[in-house]
């Protein structure tokens, strides 16, 4: 980690598992920073100001004031802003490359597969108008899946990659939702060990925390609500 960062990361940020990955990056390096709140129920993800440095509006994003040569840098993509904390930090993300392939491909995992077909399953189990058996049975299987392959990666390792990681991170805040995902995890020992691990985690915790009382806790239920972040097509 650098000796100092004088001023705080910018944090633009709703509670999410996507928006966990990096809050609970944060605060496992110790770096300064603030939130930003980006209420994605209410469209903020469209505003001029946040497209500007996340043009896929989507969040978190970041802009981190002391960036490559002292200068700000803007990042977007949960996935990017993991690996590019954990270059300036040098912490959570191997500096051999043996090791940083090992971390890229389950934080891709997790990008391509573990957080969207979850995302589907929370989607057609929870929100959607209609309840479409094949749309359930499909997404919660491969959710199934997809618990089967971490499961078996977890076997004789403490966490996804041997050490703690990147990896780890992006990966908690959507399996800790695994009931709402239609999994058991007498299933899963491996994976529940694993939660349990990272739960316990006091950074982890804190994480999880960050902007809890943002959170509407009936969820995503008003039709306006709905209709910003499920009805989205080009602008």
């Amino acid at each position: 980690m650098p000796a100092s960062q004088s001023k705080p990361i910018e944090l633009h940020y709703w509670p999410t598992p996507n928006g966990w990955k990096i809050t609970i990056m944060l605060e496992e390096c110790g770096l300064p920073y603030t939130v930003i709140p980006v209420n994605i129920g209410k469209g903020d993800q469209f505003k001029p100001d946040f497209l500007a440095i996340s043009p896929n509006n989507r969040m978190p994003a970041i802009v981190d004031p002391e960036g490559p040569d002292g200068k700000p840098i803007s990042v977007f993509e949960s996935g990017a802003i993991l690996q590019y904390l954990g270059r300036k930090t040098g912490q959570f993300y191997p500096a051999d490359e043996r090791g940083r392939v090992a971390v890229d491909e389950w934080l891709f995992w997790q990008m391509g597969g573990f957080g969207p077909m979850l995302g589907q399953t929370h989607h057609f189990r929870l929100y959607a108008p209609e309840k479409v058996p094949y749309a359930i049975d499909r997404y919660t299987n491969e959710t199934n899946r997809l618990y089967g392959v971490l499961n078996k990666r977890l076997d004789g390792r403490d966490y996804i990659c041997g050490d703690y990681s990147i990896a780890d991170m992006a990966c908690i805040g959507w399996a800790r939702g695994w009931e709402k995902q239609g999994q058991d995890l007498k299933q899963f020992p491996h994976v529940a060990r694993w939660i349990e691990t990272m739960m316990a985690r006091p950074a982890v915790q804190r994480g999880l925390k960050v902007g809890e009382a943002l959170r509407n806790p009936a969820g995503i239920s008003t039709p306006e609500e709905k209709a910003i972040l499920f009805g989205q097509k080009a602008r």
